[in-house]
């Protein structure tokens, strides 16, 4: 089974935010802003309501850079990541119960406190370009196997 999920990664001109995993799956790291598509809510959507609850900001202009399949050993399910960007938004980034945000220099990027795959795909995003991947992880430490692809446009991520 395919789980739908998000991922929001929000950009000033030299800067990153990231936000500390307090609890529930992933805590302990440095992460964007994401997580699972409800039923009947589009991936856009959700990922503007996951950002919004998460470190409290607004925006209404996400592009789509990335999508990312992935497989967990001794899981059958697929948790597939659709990664946006945006510069623009509204508010403050604010503590919440889920995350704790920070700016990061983007020569700073904490990937040594990150998902292991990051450093791999964090790159691509940075560089505006637009990719899809594939990760296997034994557990949520060990990153067994990956693929990442750079495609053409946008439109290239509907077509995979």
């Amino acid at each position: 089974m395919r789980k739908l999920m998000t991922l929001a990664v929000i950009r000033d001109s030299s800067r990153i935010l990231l936000g500390w995993k307090k609890r529930g799956f992933g805590s302990g790291r440095w992460n964007g802003f994401g997580g699972k598509v409800q039923p009947g809510e589009s991936i856009e959507t959700a990922a503007k309501r996951e950002l919004e609850e998460e470190c409290s900001l607004k925006t209404d202009s996400l592009k789509r850079v990335g999508i990312i399949d992935f497989e967990f050993e001794k899981d059958p399910d697929v948790m597939q990541v659709h990664i946006f960007t945006t510069t623009q938004f509204e508010g403050e980034p604010t503590e919440t119960e889920e995350m704790k945000p920070q700016w990061f220099d983007i020569d700073q990027i904490p990937f040594d406190q990150m998902w292991p795959d990051d450093v791999y795909w964090y790159p691509i995003l940075l560089q505006g370009k637009y990719f899809r991947g594939w990760m296997k992880f034994r557990g949520v430490t060990d990153l067994l196997d990956w693929k990442l692809s750079i495609l053409s446009d946008e439109s290239s991520l509907n077509t995979q």
